[in-house]
């Protein structure tokens, strides 16, 4: 299992990094940090707002807000290196917001933009770049939260997107592995039999990677610092080396909640459940799963009977720790049960709201897992992905055991499609008519038809002739029937995705070279193995203590999967990690459940207008407000000194103007003025004491800062 507390995290590396950077920056002296929406995500992901501003940071603004001008004091620009957002950068400039700019961009800034920063070069204190443009998800999972990288790299109408597109995933990948102090050999899946256009994408993005990283290297000689690992391996793949792995029912917690339990994505990971159901503070609540929830990390990656007994096992724990909280004759072996008891612990808050949490996903993911029968559609999806059956024995009656789920009604109509993918990618391509057979059978629509020919586009082959005999392509990691372990209670689990494999032979010096080649073939060919060897006769791995780093020793393996991963993958590479003694890491543009990863593959034949890419769209634009100029000041209005009263006037300023009388007749010579408002006036016209007293007035205001 996860080890939340202990060993190397790319959520702690990537906050370290930021940090360390405004620390630097700040050294002691207050400045402003102004980030613009792409930034603040990025920001907000791994590192908490008051440990940004516990860096002498006074304020945290928006770029595209509009904001007071502080002539007074330095800012932080940490911004990504977008064109709208170098124009707000220079509507700051032009303004002369702050006092000086320390810039710091969030990946690579084009040329030709920096050359736009010239004639501002004296507003500009410092500048440098940051490669920290993606998002740790857990401690060895990150994303780019790119769902649009799918169609970007597969679909047929965005070709001329793609080389752009490339070079932005192969900056974040490099800068992932120098996040992690990696400058890792680099290699790529190469089908063997390549028969769909996509096939190159791996090699393209491979090369791409490997000179972002040269570059690097170049720029900082010293990179990477001298360790004791070996030199680390990143493999990059793509969607199409495992086309059963996003469709096939997965049994593990992670995996299983994010699948049958509607889950909000983004930003955060939350499930929307009702809180002390059943008492009088019951309340709605959305529920944030995070890396520091003990109770997830702890079970996400049990398969689901081991997790609920865990959660169970653990809540009766507590119980006999505090026989104070339950009644001997309730029930505590339901999860029912156990819910309705959490709701009576207010003294235990946090641990009541994580357990009623976990509880309720698991208690609501098994409903569904029994309502839609999904034990047996599982154990046939099982047969269909692995290509045996639970005897590890070539199956027989496939089809009839496939129409049979397809005619029961309790089956949803997205677990019916899912089946006929499987099947079609089991039988390496049926006839057009046999899959409109299939649909009509399940009572789908007709227009389904083109998400399952749609897998032809990455490098499937759902339909074939009625005539003539095609060859299956062998497997890329056949099935071991010999070491196949034979447990019953863990049959509908027998398949692991081909990321599973993949490292597993990596890790054994045993990868396949051509089918997984070196961007830069290593002078040893037999490397790997040597690896393998030192690594076995280091011993069993070496924790550190609670809050330190793993031994150095461990080599450190990323995996980048092009067109998004799934929670499947996320497990496997754990589980490797654990079981080889190395830090395996995957990256990915985005995380797919089965049902986003259909609706993608049935968007391949849409048109591209359709679509609505973020690349069609109109460009944004730096807000209209930042180049507004401030409204001139206005000058004070002019006045015009009364004339004198003289002593025959007469007519409307005579009779409007009072004199003092009773004021005069109240003054002594030790008063020092009128005991009315209203000021005295001089003889003469002489109004010197009128001024003073305006002067002092106007010293006093300015003193206590007022303005008049």
């Amino acid at each position: 299992m996860d080890k939340p507390d202990n060993g190397l995290s790319i959520i702690r590396e990537h906050r370290k990094v930021i940090i360390d950077t405004i620390k630097n920056i700040t050294r002691g002296d207050w400045k402003v940090l102004v980030v613009d929406a792409t930034t603040k995500q990025i920001i907000d992901n791994t590192v908490k707002e008051d440990d940004i501003l516990n860096q002498n940071i006074a304020n945290i603004e928006l770029i595209e807000d509009r904001r007071e001008p502080n002539p007074t004091m330095d800012a932080i620009y940490f911004l990504s290196p977008q064109p709208h957002i170098l124009e707000c950068l220079l509507a700051d400039f032009e303004r002369r917001r702050y006092r000086k700019a320390f810039i710091v961009w969030a990946g690579i800034l084009n040329p030709e933009l920096g050359r736009r920063l010239q004639p501002v070069r004296q507003q500009i204190a410092a500048v440098e770049t940051l490669l920290v443009d993606f998002f740790p998800r857990e401690s060895h999972l990150l994303t780019f939260r790119d769902p649009w990288s799918f169609p970007v790299l597969y679909h047929p109408g965005c070709n001329d997107l793609i080389a752009a597109h490339m070079k932005q995933l192969a900056q974040k990948i490099a800068a992932a592995c120098i996040t992690l102090g990696e400058y890792p050999k680099v290699r790529y899946y190469k089908p063997s039999q390549p028969i769909h256009e996509a096939s190159v994408l791996c090699g393209h993005l491979a090369r791409f990677v490997q000179k972002e990283l040269d570059g690097y290297k170049e720029w900082d000689p010293e990179f990477p610092r001298q360790t004791g690992r070996p030199q680390g391996v990143l493999l990059i793949t793509d969607r199409s080396m495992d086309l059963m792995a996003p469709l096939i029912h997965e049994f593990t917690y992670q995996a299983m909640a994010h699948d049958l339990l509607p889950l909000n994505e983004l930003p955060k990971v939350t499930f929307h459940m009702t809180i002390n159901e059943g008492t009088a503070t019951a309340e709605e609540k959305d529920m944030e799963i995070t890396e520091t929830d003990k109770v997830w990390v702890e079970n996400r990656h049990r398969h689901m009977k081991d997790t609920i007994d865990k959660l169970m096992g653990d809540f009766q724990r507590f119980l006999q720790q505090n026989p104070n909280f339950t009644d001997q004759n309730q029930d505590t072996t339901s999860l029912n049960a156990i819910r309705d008891m959490m709701a009576g612990l207010p003294q235990f808050q946090q641990m009541k709201e994580a357990y009623s949490l976990h509880l309720t996903m698991a208690q609501e993911a098994m409903n569904v897992f029994q309502r839609h029968k999904l034990p047996d559609i599982a154990s046939t999806e099982q047969t269909l992905a692995t290509g045996v059956d639970e005897d590890f024995r070539k199956p027989k009656n496939v089809l009839d055991q496939v129409v049979r789920l397809l005619d029961d009604e309790a089956i949803t109509k997205s677990d019916r499609l899912r089946l006929i993918a499987l099947y079609v990618l089991y039988r390496d391509g049926v006839i057009e008519e046999d899959i409109r057979r299939l649909l009509a059978h399940a009572s789908l629509p007709p227009s389904d038809e083109k998400i399952i020919t749609n897998l032809a586009v990455l490098g499937a082959q759902p339909t074939r002739p009625l005539k003539g005999f095609r060859q299956p392509p062998p497997p890329l990691f056949p099935v071991n029937t010999k070491t196949a372990a034979q447990d019953e209670e863990y049959s509908l689990s027998r398949f692991e995705p081909a990321v599973k494999h993949m490292l597993e032979e990596l890790c054994q010096g045993q990868l396949n070279q051509t089918v997984f080649p070196y961007t830069v073939p290593p002078a040893n060919p037999n490397e790997d193995a040597v690896i393998q060897g030192s690594l076995r006769t280091a011993g069993a791995p070496r924790w550190a203590s609670a809050n330190r780093r793993q031994a150095e020793n461990r080599q450190r393996v990323i995996v980048f999967m092009a067109g998004g991963a799934t929670f499947s993958e996320a497990r496997a590479c754990y589980e490797i990690s654990e079981k080889q003694n190395r830090d395996v890491f995957l990256a990915t543009t985005h995380m797919v459940s089965p049902a986003l990863f259909i609706r993608q593959v049935g968007d391949l034949s849409v048109d591209r207008r359709r679509l609505d890419l973020p690349m069609d769209r109109p460009k944004p634009r730096a807000p209209a407000h930042l180049f507004e100029r401030p409204a001139p000041p206005q000058p004070p209005p002019l006045q015009r000194p009364a004339p004198p009263p003289s002593a025959g006037s007469t007519g409307s300023t005579a009779s409007s103007v009072r004199p003092p009388t009773k004021a005069l007749g109240a003054m002594t010579l030790n008063s020092g003025g009128s005991s009315s408002s209203t000021p005295p006036i001089g003889a003469a016209g002489d109004d010197r004491s009128g001024r003073l007293s305006k002067d002092k007035d106007k010293k006093k205001r300015n003193i206590f800062g007022l303005k008049k």
